[in-house]
């Protein structure tokens, strides 16, 4: 039924459901959590909604339905029963009775009552009275759904003007019905004696609130405020608690500053019981072209210096922290700008304070062009070192790096050119400075033949131009070059022949295919040049087949070599092999480049292959190896294992690097070691979780190690618990390794999250 009213009684039905709604989604959750009855929504939105903060105009007509209505003509009062519904300025009304007075614009919703929002929330309560004037309401047992997933309740609310009251009110996040529907407490829940709603700062602070876990013991939470809506807003954060032997307990909590809608300031201020405090900051910026993130974090502590011989130095007080700055523009379709500046004071700070355990730090500044055809590039960056006794002034800057791309079709037999224009300038404080540019060109072709071999051809040509100065300060020989101005010139072609046989085997299918390469190079000056990007060169089964199997662009291995391999798969069901095998020879008989221990230095090269086995997503084992030429002897060992579900699994990983590679050439020494880590789903919600790296290195297979042959490094283990909006966890690190005032012992980590409160 559809009732023609006039503009002055529109508006007020209008205004007062718009103050029922906000009343209703103001965050207070009755201490009765469950859902209302009735369970059916009400009115459906219209097509065209009002705006959140629209008012009925004058003329505009108020559209309700009921089973039956009754008026008062000498009261001038309108009742109608029986699944009113009422929809007027984007909010919707249901209720079993509604009695609205014409003549003093008082309306009165009973009968669980539901009440939507223009933004999604929906409201419950047993009834809503409105005064005359309209600024004034009163809500009974109201319960209000949040279109964010949480949900809130009151026993009363009361509105005066803009401020909203509620008595005896809670808060929760958390579904309040199980898996099979049936009523259940929430995980966590926050209670109150009194909630208070400012729309205008659209903010609830909370008086007398307590958080309570899983119905157990509540904790106290003064102060406690949080925003309303999805946007987001300033405030306290869930808390952090550690225990660790260097800093002793810790305890830190973040307030979060939302200076506008695409710009926020996280402060954290961390205690100590056994250091003075910190404090850390993060900003972070969303702009049209793209995002920034700054992290800093500062405090003052004692640090003891890290090196072999520690008591040469004394430990003394300092200013320590760090910074951390990521940042990238997409400046159009094609052009983009990233950077990042990671430094800190010393070197054991990170580790000390529990942010990362990197032992190197990079800075970086980069523009970038991408076609579809080219790439191009100018670059910089910067590293800072924090391993133990390696020089910061031999650390290179790089400035600037600059890199061209270009892809061009061949018109005459269809291969492909790539053209590549590449420049760097290195400058060390106290090493070698180094300057390269080079030019290149490779054509490349790839056809089938009617027997079904894949053959390519390539041909390649480069030209370059080094200088370098303060050679003497590099400590490897081999990686100085000449001073001065220097030149090479390079050429290659190679021939890369394969021929897939495809059959049938146990209901699936396997792949053997064979693989030929030949590639001549004339000899190259090399020794000439210094070596700044090709120094840790090995033969793996990622290189194997490579037109230059040095890393880097410093060395270019010449000389005629014949490659060739086996590439294996089967495919039966869920079962799958990956594999392939290879090894190289060399034709000519000149001395190569390759230092003794990385499977290239003679004629014949080591074998080196890779075995890859699959079944479903619950197993899925990689091995890497490398055999000695002459007696099979294991050089490289090398196993990844992935056992189990999503749910709970198991992470293997074993290294063995048995090289013998001379201390004055190569800085990655021979070393054993296993990692181990896992995950145990308990029941629903509990898991527990742990790792361990354990060094299994002796001195038989590095002279220089101090490991015994079973040296643990650090493990990790914990309990969680994770549920729709509340996740738990305790953790138990160990570190068995000094660095500094970064000291081996015990972290305790208790971290606690709260999904749907606050930002």
């Amino acid at each position: 039924m559809t009732m023609p009213v006039s503009g002055e009684q529109a508006a007020r039905i209008g205004r007062a459901m718009l103050i029922a709604a906000a009343c209703a989604a103001a965050p207070a959750l009755a201490q009765d959590l469950q859902d209302r009855a009735p369970p059916a929504p009400p009115a459906p939105a219209p097509a065209d909604p009002a705006p959140a903060d629209a008012a009925p105009q004058a003329g505009e007509t108020v559209t309700f339905s009921a089973d039956t209505l009754e008026y008062d003509n000498d009261a001038d009062v309108v009742t109608v029963t029986g699944d009113v519904r009422m929809l007027s300025g984007g909010n919707r009304l249901r209720a079993e009775r509604v009695v609205w007075n014409r003549r003093t614009g008082a309306v009165a919703a009973e009968g669980a009552v539901a009440l939507a929002t223009p933004q999604g929330d929906t409201a419950y309560g047993d009834s809503v009275q409105l005064t005359e004037t309209l600024k004034d309401a009163v809500i009974q047992n109201l319960l209000v759904v949040l279109n964010g997933g949480g949900r809130l309740a009151a026993a009363k609310g009361t509105r005066a003007d803009t401020i909203y009251t509620l008595e005896n009110a809670a808060y929760t996040g958390c579904a309040v019905v199980d898996s099979d529907g049936c009523p259940k407490n929430p995980s966590w829940k926050i209670s109150a004696v009194r909630v208070i709603y400012d729309t205008e700062r659209q903010r609830v602070f909370y008086r007398g609130a307590r958080l309570s876990l899983f119905g157990l013991s509540s904790i106290p939470l003064p102060g406690l405020s949080n925003p309303v809506g999805s946007g987001g807003g300033s405030g306290l954060l869930v808390p952090d608690f550690r225990v660790g032997r260097v800093n002793g307990a810790e305890f830190a909590l973040p307030y979060y500053l939302r200076l506008a809608p695409n710009k926020d300031l996280t402060i954290t201020p961390r205690v100590y019981t056994n250091v003075l405090p910190s404090i850390e900051a993060q900003y972070r910026a969303l702009s049209s072209k793209g995002a920034y993130q700054i992290s800093a974090m500062v405090t003052e502590s004692r640090r003891e210096p890290i090196s072999v011989n520690p008591a040469a130095t004394p430990s003394q007080r300092d200013l320590r922290g760090y910074l951390d700055a990521t940042g990238r523009f997409q400046l159009d379709q094609r052009w983009s700008l990233s950077g990042s500046i990671r430094m800190t004071t010393d070197r054991t700070f990170l580790r000390r304070y529990n942010i990362n355990r990197d032992d190197r730090l990079r800075s970086t500044i980069e523009v970038q062009r991408i076609a579809a055809d080219s790439y191009f590039s100018v670059a910089a960056w910067a590293v800072q070192s924090l391993r133990v006794n390696d020089p910061q002034g031999q650390q290179p800057i790089a400035l600037p790096v600059v890199d061209y791309r270009r892809r061009l079709p061949d018109g005459l037999i269809g291969g492909r050119f790539d053209i590549q224009l590449n420049s760097f300038a290195l400058t060390r404080p106290d090493g070698q400075d180094t300057q390269r540019a080079f030019a290149s060109a490779a054509w490349s072709l790839r056809r089938l033949t009617p027997w079904g071999q894949d053959v390519s051809f390539t041909l390649f040509g480069r030209g370059d131009v080094y200088h370098s100065a303060e050679n003497l300060l590099t400590a490897t020989v081999p990686y100085r070059g000449e001073a001065g101005f220097q030149s090479r010139a390079i050429a290659a072609a190679a021939i890369d022949v394969k021929w897939p046989l495809i059959g049938a085997i146990w209901g699936g299918s396997q792949r053997v295919t064979p693989r030929v390469q030949l590639v001549a190079t004339p000899r190259i000056r090399n020794l000439a040049l210094p070596n700044e990007d090709a120094r840790a060169i090995e033969l793996e089964d990622s290189n194997l087949f490579s037109l230059n199997r040095f890393p880097g662009y410093d060395r270019f291995e010449d000389g005629a070599r014949i490659t060739y391999g086996l590439d294996y798969a089967l495919h039966v069901g869920s079962f799958t092999v990956d594999a392939n095998i290879g090894q190289s020879w060399r034709l000519s008989n000149r001395p190569v480049l390759f230092p003794d221990g990385i499977g290239l230095s003679g004629k014949l090269s080591d074998i080196v292959g890779r075995t890859r086995v699959r079944w479903r997503e619950f197993v899925s084992v990689t091995h890497r190896y490398r055999l000695d030429k002459d007696n099979f002897s294991v050089r490289r060992n090398e196993i990844d294992a992935t056992i189990g579900s999503r749910q709970s699994y198991v992470l293997l990983g074993y290294l063995r690097l048995n090289r013998d590679i001379d201390a004055s050439i190569e800085d990655l020494r021979d070393r054993e070691e296993v990692r181990a880590g896992g995950r145990l789903q308990i029941s629903r919600f509990w898991s527990a979780f742990g790792s361990a790296i354990i060094d299994l290195t002796d001195r038989a297979e590095d002279p220089l190690s101090q490991a015994d042959g079973f040296t643990p490094i650090r493990h990790r283990i914990g309990v969680a618990y994770a549920d729709d909006c509340l996740e738990l966890g305790l953790t138990w690190r160990r570190d068995y390794q000094d660095a500094g005032d970064a000291r081996r012992g015990n972290t305790f980590l208790l971290r606690l999250a709260l999904r749907n409160l606050g930002r």
